[in-house]
């Protein structure tokens, strides 16, 4: 065979090759992406559950239904049979829409204890999403809480103050909506904003600051970290909002 030929059936095998190994590859990519969109059963919520509600309730009550989605937006933890469940209690809020995962339930009766550090007592006040930095507080977080409103003798400066130099949130409960009014308070305004509740784990002296802080003012927080430095102060009015 002369090398004309030689080379001609060399490059008819390696041609056949190729085209084996692209077959053997777009097979393979057929089955990994038909893998990723195969539907699996998972349980997900179609109603909001509370903290504490247990999933034979939400069960029973509907809030949960089993639903067929594609393997590639399944969660890890998510559950796929009432026995991984039955008999516990949701340790955390469940927005409608999400899948129900492992992590959301604990214990039976277990949603219900606060883990309260030894001398501090709970206490819950409620913040819209703004006055939580934008919704970022959440238990395990450390805040510095101010307290806001017409705070001097005559009721008429506007001023902010830090209450608690650092605190504590040791839970976040549900959100709920409420209406705002107008500045004469005549009429409802059609706008909704979110609100939460937040425990903190404080002291009877700061747990009695921030039940009248809440009553003659607004609080909101700011959230901490180990290296945030805040200290109180005379705070601000209106006489001395710029320098």
């Amino acid at each position: 065979m002369d090398r004309r030929k030689l080379l001609l059936v060399m490059a008819v095998v390696v041609a056949l090759v190729g085209a084996g190994l692209v077959f053997v590859y777009a097979k393979g990519a057929d089955s990994r992406a038909a893998e990723q969109y195969r539907p699996v059963s998972v349980f997900v919520a179609t109603q909001d559950i509370a903290v504490g509600e247990s999933f034979d309730q939400a069960l029973a009550s509907q809030k949960i239904t089993q639903r067929d989605i594609p393997e590639n937006v399944r969660v890890a933890t998510a559950v796929t049979s009432v026995e991984e469940l039955a008999g516990q209690s949701a340790n955390a809020r469940i927005d409608a829409g999400e899948q129900i995962l492992t992590s959301n339930y604990g214990g039976e009766n277990t949603a219900t204890v606060l883990a309260i550090p030894d001398g501090l007592m709970a206490v819950s006040v409620q913040l819209s999403d703004t006055a939580r930095v934008a919704g970022f507080v959440g238990a395990g977080s450390e805040v510095v809480i101010w307290l806001n409103g017409a705070l001097d003798e005559e009721g008429s400066k506007m001023s902010t103050r830090v209450l608690l130099d650092r605190a504590q949130v040791i839970a976040a409960g549900s959100t709920s909506t409420q209406n705002t009014t107008n500045e004469d308070g005549t009429s409802t305004v059609p706008e909704q904003m979110p609100r939460a509740l937040l425990t903190l784990a404080l002291s009877q002296e700061d747990a009695e600051r921030v039940q009248l802080g809440s009553r003659v003012g607004e609080l909101s927080f700011g959230l901490l970290t180990s290296e945030s430095k805040v200290k109180p102060t005379k705070g601000l009015d209106v006489d001395s909002l710029f320098r």
